[in-house]
C-alpha cells in the first residue's frame, strides 16, 4: 500500500488531498503484474481502473490504422496513468504498452467513486488538480503546434536530463526511434539532428548515456 500511496501523492489532481485521506484510497488497491510488451489499455477501449506502477516502465502512445504511432510519455515507478477514467465515461485516450516487468497497484472506478463519496470534501482539491493538468496540456499544445522538429527535440532532451548532475546526462537515452515517436516527427529527422548536435559538441554519447555538453542552440 505503501508504494500505491507515493504513487498517488503524485498526481496532480490529488496534490491537494491530505496523507490519511489518501491512504484510505490506496488501500482500496490491487496488485498486478504484467510482462515485458504487454497491452495493459487500448485506445478506444472502455474506461476503467488507476494504475500506479509500482516497478517497471510502460509507454503511453497514440497510433493510427497504417501503424504510425507517437509516444505521449514513458511512465516509471511511482508514475501512473488511467486517472481520466476514475472520473468519467468516456473510452481510454491513448494505449499503454509495458516496456518492461511491471507491477501496478490498480484502484477500480467504482471503488474510487465509493471513497469520493465518503470523502466529498476532496473535491475543490480534486478541481484545483485537473486545472493544473489542463495548463499543462495547453503548454504541450503550444509546443507541438509552435514548435519545429528541432525545438521539440531540443525540449524533450533537456526534460529527460538529470538537471541536478553537471553537465546535464540522460543515463538511459531513448532510440532515435523513440524520440521521434515522442516529438512526432521521422527517425530520420532526428537522427540528422542528433549527428549535427554530437559534431558540434553539444552532446556526447556514450553507450547508452547522453550528456549535454553545451547548452543547446536556440535553432538548427
Amino acid at each position: 500500500m505503501d508504494g500505491v500511496l507515493a504513487g498517488l501523492l503524485k498526481i496532480p489532481f490529488f496534490s491537494e488531498v491530505a496523507p490519511q485521506t489518501l491512504a484510505a484510497l490506496a488501500a482500496k488497491s490491487i496488485q498486478r503484474t504484467y510482462p515485458k510488451h504487454a497491452v495493459i489499455i487500448n485506445e478506444g477501449d472502455e474506461a476503467g481502473p488507476l494504475f500506479v506502477i509500482l516497478s517497471g516502465r510502460v509507454r503511453v502512445f497514440l497510433g493510427d490504422t497504417s501503424g504510425k504511432e507517437v509516444t505521449l510519455s514513458v511512465q516509471e515507478r511511482g508514475s501512473y496513468f488511467g486517472e481520466l477514467s476514475l472520473l468519467d465515461d468516456e473510452p481510454r485516450s491513448a494505449s499503454v504498452m509495458t516496456l518492461d516487468k511491471t507491477v501496478c497497484g490498480v484502484i477500480a472506478k467504482a471503488e474510487f467513486r465509493q471513497w469520493l463519496t465518503e470523502h466529498p470534501d476532496v473535491a475543490p482539491s480534486l478541481l484545483k488538480g485537473l486545472t493544473r493538468r489542463v495548463r499543462v496540456l495547453t503548454e504541450s499544445v503550444r509546443g507541438l503546434a509552435l514548435c519545429d522538429v528541432y525545438g521539440r527535440l531540443s525540449r524533450l532532451l533537456c526534460e529527460l536530463a538529470d538537471q541536478g548532475s553537471e553537465p546535464p546526462r540522460i543515463p538511459d537515452r531513448p532510440s532515435h526511434q523513440e524520440l521521434a515517436n515522442r516529438i512526432g516527427s521521422s527517425r530520420e529527422m532526428v537522427s540528422k539532428i542528433m549527428k549535427d548536435l554530437v559534431n558540434g559538441g553539444y552532446v556526447v554519447l556514450e553507450g547508452r548515456s547522453l550528456t549535454i555538453q553545451r547548452k543547446l542552440p536556440a535553432f538548427w
